[in-house]
Parts: C-alpha cells; sequence; structure tokens
C-alpha cells in the first residue's frame, strides 16, 4: 500500500517546512527494518535513540523522516520535525491505514488486574451472539483466520493500526483490546476510536515506569479522557479509583460491583470450589450466571464483562452462555491434576494485590490438613518495592514458598532473590537459582490434595535473560508430573 507524504502527514507541517509530494509505502520505527519508500520516525526510548539511526534508516530507502528537532544534519530526504514522535506514530499510522477503528466497534479494558479475563469473558459472549470478534492483548491475538502470536499487552501505534486495518478488511465488526498504562503514556491508542472503555482496579505496579501510584492512575485515566459523548465507560465501582474515573470522562458511566450500591450489581452470589453461581441486576434486566471460574476476582470480573455486554444490547440468553462457556482462561487459574493427587495451578499474577487474590482464594479450597506450595519469583528492571510484599502475603497463605528467577532480564537473579526474601518472617522458604529445579521440588514435595501455585508467567514459554529470551515452560515441566 502507498500513499503520499502529504495525506498521512498533513497535520504535522509547520508552516515553514516544504514537504515535497513523495510516496510512502510503509512506516518503521526501527531502522533495521526500514525497506525502500518507508516513512522512519525517530523515537527516543529507554535504552536506544532513533534518531542515532536516521543515516542508517535512509541508506535503507527510507523516503522520510519524523524526529524530535535534534540537529541530526543535513539529510538527503525530506525531515518533519515534530515536538512529539510517539504521538505522531499514531497520527500518521492511523492516516496510512484509513482509520480503520471508525468502521469498528472496539472494546478497551484498563486496570491493574483482570483485563484478560475480562477481556476473554466478553470475547466468548459477543462470539456466542454471532458477533464476529477478535481479542488483542496479553495472550496476543485472538481471531478466527489470524495467527495467534503473543506480543506486548498492546502493541506499538503501527501495528495496532495495521491490525485494526486488517480485521476490518475481514469484516470483524468488533474488537476486545486490553490497554495498558505503558500504551496510554506512549500514545499508542491516542488514534483508536473507542466505543467501550472499561476499568477494572487500580492498585501499585509499574511503578518502576510511572515512579508514583498517582502518575500510574493518570496515565489510566487518559482513556476515559478521550472517549467521545457517544462512547460508554464502565467502571468498577467497589474500587475508589473507579469512582474517580467516572468523573474523568464526558461520556456516560455505568458503575458495577458486588454490591448493589451501583448501576449493575450482583442480586445473588455463591462462590465455590466448583465455580461461580448467581444473579446479576442491571436495571430491568436481570442475568442467571453460571461458570467454573473460581474466586471473588473472577465474580469481578464476570459482572465487568457483563456489564459491556449490556452495553451493547446483547442478549440475555446470549450472554449467559457466554459466560458459561468461558470455562478457561490461558496462564489464568488454569487447574492440572498430578499423578501424586495433588493439584497444580498456574496463575499469571504478579502484583501484591494479585497474590492475596489468588493465593486467599486457593487457601479457602485446601482441607485443613492439606498444604498450598508457591513457586514464585519478580521480574527484573521493574518495580522492586513489590517484592518484599509478594512474599509477605505468600507466607500468610502457604506452607512453604519456592523462590525462583521469572525474566530477570539485565538484573542479577540472585539479587532479586534477596529483595524478595526480605518480607518474609519465618523460613518457610527455598531458594533456587533455576525456576525448573524449583517448580519440580515443589511438585515433588506435594501429596494427595495438596496444591502448588506457580505464578507469575503463566503460558510464557522463554526466560527473559540479558535480553535473550530462552525457551522455558511451566507448563512443560508440570505435565511431566500429571
Amino acid at each position: 500500500m502507498t500513499k503520499s507524504l502529504h495525506t498521512i502527514a498533513h497535520t504535522l507541517f509547520q508552516p515553514s517546512q516544504e514537504i515535497p509530494d513523495i510516496s510512502i509505502s510503509g512506516i518503521k520505527l526501527n531502522s533495521s527494518q526500514v525497506k525502500k519508500g518507508d516513512l522512519f520516525i525517530a523515537i527516543s526510548g529507554t535504552k536506544l535513540d532513533g534518531h542515532d539511526f536516521i543515516q542508517d534508516a535512509i541508506d535503507s530507502g527510507a523516503n522520510a523522516v519524523i524526529s524530535n528537532g535534534r540537529d541530526v544534519g543535513e539529510l538527503s530526504v525530506p525531515q518533519i520535525k515534530v515536538a512529539n514522535p510517539r504521538r505522531a506514530t499514531s497520527i500518521v499510522s492511523a492516516e496510512y491505514y484509513g482509520h480503520p477503528t471508525k468502521d469498528l466497534t472496539v472494546i478497551g479494558i484498563t486496570g491493574t488486574n483482570g483485563k484478560t479475563t475480562t477481556a476473554s469473558i466478553i470475547y466468548s459472549i459477543l462470539t456466542q451472539a454471532g458477533i464476529k470478534t477478535a481479542q488483542l492483548g496479553t495472550l496476543g491475538m485472538i481471531a478466527d483466520g489470524f495467527e495467534q502470536n503473543a506480543t506486548l499487552t498492546t502493541p506499538d501505534a503501527i501495528s495496532l493500526q495495521k491490525t485494526f486495518s486488517e480485521l476490518r478488511d475481514a469484516d470483524f465488526s468488533h474488537i476486545v483490546m486490553e490497554v495498558s498504562s505503558h500504551a496510554l503514556d506512549q500514545y499508542r491508542v491516542a488514534d483508536v476510536d473507542f466505543n467501550v472503555a472499561v476499568f477494572t482496579n487500580l492498585t501499585p505496579e509499574h511503578l518502576d515506569y510511572h515512579a508514583t501510584l498517582e502518575s500510574y492512575y493518570q496515565a489510566k485515566a487518559k482513556l476515559f479522557r478521550m472517549l467521545p459523548l457517544e462512547s460508554t465507560a464502565i467502571v468498577n465501582g467497589s474500587d475508589s479509583n473507579g469512582l474517580r474515573m467516572a468523573e474523568e470522562t464526558n461520556a456516560p458511566t455505568l458503575t458495577f460491583s458486588r454490591s448493589n450500591e451501583t448501576s449493575i450489581h450482583y442480586n445473588d452470589l455463591t462462590i465455590s470450589i466448583s465455580g461461580i453461581s448467581g444473579k446479576i441486576s442491571a436495571g430491568n434486566f436481570s442475568y442467571t450466571i453460571q461458570s467454573s471460574l473460581m474466586g471473588e476476582f473472577n465474580a469481578e470480573n464476570i459482572i465487568a464483562a457483563v456489564s459491556i455486554a449490556h452495553a451493547l444490547g446483547v442478549e440475555k440468553n446470549d450472554i449467559e452462555k457466554g459466560v458459561a462457556h468461558c470455562s478457561v482462561i490461558p496462564g489464568r487459574m488454569e487447574s492440572y491434576s498430578l499423578s501424586s493427587g495433588a493439584t497444580a495451578i498456574i496463575d499469571y499474577a504478579h502484583t501484591p494485590d494479585a497474590y492475596e487474590k489468588v493465593l486467599g482464594t486457593l487457601k479457602e479450597m485446601l482441607d485443613d490438613n492439606s498444604n498450598l506450595f508457591v513457586v514464585f519469583g519478580a521480574g527484573g528492571d521493574r518495580d522492586s518495592t513489590k517484592r518484599p510484599e509478594m512474599a509477605r502475603i505468600s507466607e500468610i497463605f502457604s506452607s512453604h514458598c519456592f523462590i525462583t528467577p521469572d525474566n530477570p532480564r539485565f538484573e542479577d537473579p540472585t539479587q532479586i532473590s534477596n529483595e524478595i526474601v526480605s518480607g518474609f518472617t519465618g523460613k518457610t522458604f527455598s531458594i533456587y537459582s533455576s525456576r525448573e529445579e524449583g517448580l519440580k521440588q515443589a511438585l515433588k514435595r506435594a501429596t494427595q490434595n495438596d496444591i502448588v501455585a506457580v505464578l507469575g508467567k503463566g503460558r510464557e514459554e522463554y526466560q527473559d535473560i540479558l535480553g535473550n529470551k530462552e525457551f522455558y515452560s511451566d507448563l512443560e515441566i508440570i505435565r511431566k508430573y500429571q
């Protein structure tokens, strides 16, 4: 696909700039991926600065460059200087691909926890209703006819707009997507036309990036500030930040919670080892819920998804069947029976709040004389303040903890483990330099009716070590003990 530079970047031009009407055949952020005819956008990252690679992009055939105005010398191709190249990326990507989200119904889900499960449930509901729907997030893209490739929770603006364009052309009508705070802060979704925005909850996370909880909140709030009047905002009324988020938007707002003090709530709710059942009231509508998902937090995820479906006018029968059919979310409270009679649970939990919810639920499932073993670590180059807190919470609920590496990235795994164990008050833990060895020891130790909770990685199939992604799978190891 080829478009003129004037067509895709006309809003970026300064009055004094004279840009020739040249053709652009693609948009790239990585100079090593540039092909002849591409537009290269130079972005300053945390480790590398795209401005240092402008000449490389030109040598590879770039027809034009967008930069932040930094002096990079005379260039042999047109250069558009902007204040914010990240914002410019979103603008030109949407223009290049023809603003595809204007032709789609887009549901954006943001919050610290629950995004993937809520997205999976609403995807199940919409699919049950016969609506051609795609799901985008940490599980990759789930869409009939498309390959499911895991990527960032929310991809870069170019990849997003390209994906939306392909889905539109394949006659998809609805997109359910997770929207991360990083994506909002970095303008990746600035030119996405959201029809529904959903807020699940807010607890401390990504403070290595946002620095403060307030900054983290403000990043999330961008999603609600960008909503037009014809969109709908849906917020968790049991979270104080949810009520605050409702004040950030001019769009009509629906609130949900387990209590009956909000517009959408449970009239009846039973949570047990076998799952979740109850009735959800939404004005004059009532939805009967039966789900094999476990835990109070999943009851909250279910009502969030039902609120979305209700706002979209989905039929009652399709909502109820869609909830019932969504029985497993990959990497979220996945249960595996072991040959020892124990059970292994894989969950992506990687925040103190998620630990408390997951381990609290599993503790309630245990027999009085059974053990809960927890295998976990903490990601490197991420917020270190949560590490001892995760240990403190794990110690409350577990019989023993197995501390292992979990994507150490460029940090020393030993240092990460030391910071984790500083949160323990007793000696109910063991430290392993290999996650595989720590997991195997936990699985070997578990006997009849015990539970081994394997937290942090979910269905990830790698360990991120010094910039390299080495193959590793918790699930593959667990299956050897079934």
